[in-house]
């Protein structure tokens, strides 16, 4: 899910703008309060609405990093986009008959309950980072290293959706299982409950090489395209004083993105192939009758 913020609503007189907040009449309709990214020199809160896409990365566009919108929503500012995961990938399933298989997000907007419902329901994995606060639990020792009770580093072997269980093993040629005392009744595999910890376990555990690359390589890539329908195509320019409104610009800024990427695969496609002509071709043999 990626934030957007369409346009914040201000006053002509800074008096009045301040009376609009203490009351909570705003002149555009169903607008909230809602707090953006702190910048310097910048107000850490804004009256108006947010602009909330799962966006679908195409591995087909090779010349870059294509991501298209998929299911987008308009709502006032003091919504977040972890209430609208659940409803997004229901939609999904019921227009397409389809889900994506990961979801990459912000860590402080999906909560436990969406992921567990999204792992049950849809078979899903809501991927975020560790909240700091978050407390660790077995077999993680650090967010990314998971050993067994006596220190053994473990390897992540795979879920079991029956059981809703992960298991994790000794696969390290050198281990310190010679030097355990419970090694002679310990089978060098453990599992342990999805529902425990749902952004350490989950469907895709915190420490394998999976998870580690598309959170710290994918997840980044929801600003540059956020930053494109905010500066490029001029939603952050535009004023709007009503939530349909916003949504009908949400609309166009969607069907740019669309007819962008097509336009970027089609070019893709009509690229010359440099040794054509040097490429074998089948002889047409014309015997006659």
């Amino acid at each position: 899910m990626e934030r957007g913020v369409d346009r914040c609503h201000r006053s002509a007189g800074g008096e009045q703008r301040l009376q609009k907040k203490t009351t909570g009449q705003y002149s555009a309709r169903r607008a909230a309060t809602g707090a953006r990214t702190l910048k310097s020199g910048q107000s850490r809160f804004f009256v108006g609405y947010k602009k909330h896409t799962l966006r679908l990365w195409l591995p087909a566009y090779q010349r870059g990093v294509l991501l298209v919108p998929v299911i987008s929503w308009a709502a006032p500012a003091n919504r977040s986009e972890g209430c609208l995961l659940r409803p997004s990938l229901h939609y999904c399933q019921r227009r397409f008959g389809w889900c994506p298989k990961v979801v990459v997000g912000d860590m402080g907007y999906v909560d436990a309950a969406t992921k567990r419902a999204a792992r049950e329901h849809w078979q899903v994995a809501v991927l975020t980072r560790l909240k700091e606060n978050m407390v660790l639990v077995p077999p993680f020792e650090t967010p990314t290293h998971a050993v067994c009770p006596h220190g053994q580093p473990l390897d992540w072997l795979g879920y079991e959706a029956a059981e809703q269980r992960q298991w994790f093993g000794v696969r390290a040629t050198q281990s310190l299982c010679g030097c355990c005392w419970q090694a002679a009744a310990c089978d060098r595999e453990f599992s342990y409950a999805a529902a425990d910890h749902e952004t350490l376990l989950g469907l895709l555990p915190m420490n394998t090489s999976v998870t580690q690359r598309l959170l710290q390589q994918v997840r980044p890539w929801i600003e540059p395209a956020q930053s494109y329908e905010k500066n490029q195509l001029g939603l952050s320019q535009v004023f709007l004083n009503s939530l349909r409104l916003t949504w009908a610009m949400c609309l166009l800024a969607d069907a740019a993105m669309l007819l962008r990427a097509r336009a970027l695969l089609c070019e893709t496609e009509a690229q010359p192939r440099l040794l054509e002509k040097l490429l074998p071709r089948q002889i047409q043999l014309d015997f006659g009758r």
